[in-house]
């Protein structure tokens, strides 16, 4: 069985678009990997959260995750600033990177050119912290979006660095996680491509179904197919799209047909339709939300024994790797 990671950022609710893209496939990846799945709090730090917000970003994660069906006793959950061990080989891989390929990173050099007046130690060493996260678990696979394949990269030289400084074979070289489907891409209520928070285009799964109605309602349409059987527009196929996820195929053949006998005046039925499939969908787990939120003991026990599980991996590989370096027990 290999070993797969895979951070979960404490930033914003979780969407649609989330939920059928990468959550989905947690799910599956924890019935068949050893899995990790870590928020990662300290990654947080570099834009400075404000602290009073801190604790419930990652409660809300927490509970969305969770609520989504992340297993507990299927999968290792935790969070990051539970495990020390972390912050000390993010030390002693800091003693492996250099400033020049630090300051190459196209995430560094993006955030210092927004924020020129945050640009922290913590924000440059970032990939060495990323790089932690991974090789604490000496893990196989790592879920990685494309903004994230240079980090991955850093990752294996480091783990490649390491071994060859010291003569072993003691770290693995971490590869991409490669689903066995292409991922299902939720576009946007706008138009645009993407569903996403900073497009401000999403329904989140903690949408209360009048909020939910609204957003399709307001969703980008025009007057209709102008003649049979013609391609429709892209902001008309977003739709399409999240109809096929949350709608039966008859539905999605009944609204097909319509447009490609070219008739017109129906958008208020789809979106009436799509705005009900969706509540189907998010209502049971907005209520599982709200109830794993107001449920500290469980959320107690959940991070208590991630915490331990997640310790007791870092912990060997924290004592292998200062026994490596040399530093020794009198």
């Amino acid at each position: 069985m290999k070993t797969v990671l895979s951070g979960i950022r404490p930033t914003g609710n979780l969407h649609l678009g989330n939920y059928y893209g990468a959550l989905i496939n947690f799910l599956k990846m924890q019935e068949e990997h050893k899995c990790f799945f870590f928020v990662a709090d300290w990654h947080s730090l570099t834009t400075h959260p404000d602290p009073k917000m801190l604790h419930e970003n990652v409660r809300n994660v927490l509970a969305e995750y969770l609520a989504c069906g992340l297993d507990p006793e299927k999968a290792t959950i935790y969070l990051q600033s539970d495990v020390p061990e972390i912050a000390e080989l993010y030390l002693l891989l800091n003693m492996h990177a250099y400033l020049g390929e630090l300051e190459k990173t196209v995430s560094f050099k993006e955030k210092a050119r927004q924020n020129p007046n945050n640009v922290n130690a913590g924000l440059l060493t970032y990939p060495v912290l990323m790089a932690t996260d991974i090789l604490i678990h000496n893990a196989d696979y790592v879920p990685v979006g494309k903004d994230q394949e240079q980090h991955l990269e850093m990752t294996r030289n480091y783990a490649n660095r390491f071994n060859h400084k010291y003569g072993v074979e003691y770290f693995k070289l971490p590869t991409p996680f490669i689903y066995g489907h292409e991922l299902i891409k939720i576009p946007g209520l706008d138009g645009s491509g993407k569903m996403g928070k900073s497009e401000g285009n999403c329904i989140y799964l903690i949408d209360e179904p009048k909020t939910i109605e609204k957003k399709v309602k307001g969703a980008l349409t025009d007057n209709g197919p102008e003649a049979p059987n013609t391609p429709k527009p892209d902001y008309i196929e977003n739709l399409f799209t999240i109809l096929k996820v949350v709608s039966t195929p008859e539905a999605v053949a009944y609204y097909d047909n319509l447009w490609n006998t070219g008739e017109t005046k129906w958008y208020g039925k789809l979106k009436k339709q799509l705005a009900e499939d969706i509540i189907q969908v998010t209502t049971p787990i907005r209520e599982r939300i709200n109830d794993i939120k107001n449920d500290d003991a469980y959320l107690r026990k959940v991070t208590r024994d991630g915490a331990e599980k997640a310790r007791e991996s870092a912990g060997k590989t924290l004592r292998d790797v200062r026994e490596i370096m040399g530093f020794k027990m009198f």
